[in-house]
């Protein structure tokens, strides 16, 4: 094995980590009074991190290390952007959550950094082990973030039923990746594709043992990317976590579990497709129409969040799914599609949960029947908030229009009648998907106040004013001029060429 490393390329992780060590430093000594500082230095760690992606995207200073299992392509580049980027907004969040003398400030960072981390990690595996590693390291930190709220009796829950949930996932994932390598003889994605190839070319006795560790491993991704029927523990985690650390799983950590689940299926096993396409096929229909049906009945706005972002994990699942029925040569585009909507899905869904922080603070609940009058008394929170929550149900002129035109695009395109289906399932789903978006926004703006509602915060903390103002500003941006997304969608040509498609 070449142990050659290139620091350059190794360098935001090499930041992130020095942060987190810092972090953990300044905790260790800083009286409680001072623990803010911890705040700062975690918000600027992570923006740091950013200047030598920036420097490597520029320079072209792309590298492969440890004989291929760790790659710093265009693909990981532009996914450890989007986790710098939603772990830099969700720290902004979270400053003025934890600020009371309630938290311990020090460790809900130094929890956020890590996973910050293991998400950057697993952008550049390209083996089973690296993988693992980098999904644990994302996913670990969040079962205890999830409890954050130690007197709350929900929190608590939250944190247990994700804890159980993740290890038994955990368990099933790991299960099916011995399996892998025991039938392949292979961790690195590239071996485990030509071997898989060999398998299904002429090996019919191993066959069967092959579809079962990929189904194993399905299962193992469908945990943690929420989708139906793996998506048990979401809405209780989500409902009961902290808000800003359900933001953070609703969109950093369910595109990790969605950046795992592909680079293993599309580099590892695309060859073993007949396997996994009609599965995912189920995963993308089920998610979508469950999740939405269930959001239709919830008054918690922060559970209805939770059931919109399994309804729209199965969105994201639609592009790749109607390819993976379709055959193994539309894969790619599939892929483009679906890194396209994973990227427009995060930066909308983020402003989505910094509004209800806000708005959850102006009235003292985050039931909807609370919110109603809310445009009377903050007209400038209204009007961001059905920014983003017309966003996710995809109207025009917003980002939200180009996520779904792609995904419509891409599945149509793939032909067959499968692939036809799904968009059937899909336009059902989006018409659903409004009405619950739209239900929020008629709340907000046509409902009279509750009898003797109160105002109790005159102005959201700066912190929030810039994540609410820089993702309105994007989700806005992105959708009148949608070719800006086109980026994150070339970035995945890597991966195509790397799978030779």
């Amino acid at each position: 094995m070449s142990w050659e490393i290139d620091y350059l390329a190794l360098l935001p992780e090499i930041v992130v980590a020095v942060t987190i060590l810092a972090v953990l430093s300044l905790d260790l000594f800083l009286p409680r009074r001072l623990k803010y500082w911890t705040a700062t230095v975690a918000v600027l760690g992570v923006t740091l991190a950013a200047i030598p992606l920036i420097v490597i995207w520029a320079g072209d200073a792309r590298a492969s290390m440890f004989d291929g299992s760790f790659v710093v392509d265009d693909f990981a580049l532009v996914l450890k952007g989007l986790f710098l980027v939603a772990g830099y907004i969700t720290l902004l969040m979270s400053v003025s959550y934890v600020e009371s003398d309630r938290y311990y400030q020090g460790e809900y960072y130094l929890l956020l950094l890590c996973s910050i981390l293991g998400s950057m990690v697993m952008a550049s595996s390209r083996d089973l082990i690296v993988l693992f590693i980098g999904l644990e390291l994302t996913t670990g930190p969040l079962f205890m973030l999830a409890g954050w709220r130690k007197g709350d009796i929900r929190s608590n829950e939250a944190s247990l039923k994700y804890f159980i949930l993740g290890v038994l996932s955990t368990a099933i994932l790991l299960w099916g990746m011995s399996m892998l390598f025991g039938v392949t003889g292979a961790v690195q994605f590239g071996e485990i594709s030509v071997a898989v190839d060999t398998i299904m070319a002429g090996d019919p006795d191993m066959q069967p043992l092959l579809g079962l560790a990929i189904m194993f491993m399905l299962v193992g991704f469908g945990f943690k990317v929420s989708a139906v029927p793996f998506h048990f523990w979401a809405p209780d985690t989500y409902e009961g976590a902290p808000t800003p650390v359900t933001a953070y799983l609703s969109v950093s950590s369910k595109a990790a579990g969605f950046v795992a689940l592909f680079t293993v299926v599309y580099l590892a096993v695309p060859g073993a497709v007949t396997f996994w396409g009609p599965a995912l096929w189920a995963l993308a229909a089920l998610s979508m129409t469950v999740a939405n049906l269930a959001a239709l009945r919830q008054s918690n706005v922060v559970r209805l969040l939770a059931y919109s972002s399994i309804a729209q994990a199965g969105f994201m699942l639609v592009p790749f799914a109607g390819a993976a029925v379709s055959g193994r040569d539309k894969l790619g585009e599939g892929l483009q599609a679906t890194v396209i909507y994973l990227m427009i899905y995060a930066l909308m869904n983020l402003g989505a949960f910094a509004a209800v922080i806000v708005a959850a603070r102006r009235t003292g609940t985050a039931e909807l029947a609370g919110w109603a009058g809310l445009g009377r008394r903050d007209p400038r929170l209204a009007v961001l908030m059905a920014i983003f929550f017309f966003s996710l149900a995809g109207i025009p002129p917003l980002a939200g229009w180009f996520a779904k035109f792609v995904m419509f695009q891409s599945v149509i395109s793939s032909g067959g009648l499968a692939g036809g289906v799904l968009a059937v399932i899909a336009a059902i789903n989006a018409v659903i998907a409004f009405y619950y978006y739209a239900r929020i926004a008629k709340t907000i703006w046509f409902e009279s106040p509750p009898e003797g509602a109160e105002t109790f915060e005159d102005a959201p903390a700066g912190s929030l004013v810039w994540v609410l103002g820089v993702a309105a500003v994007v989700t806005i941006l992105v959708g009148v001029l949608p070719d800006i997304s086109g980026f994150f969608g070339r970035a995945t040509q890597v991966l195509v060429e790397a799978a030779g498609g």
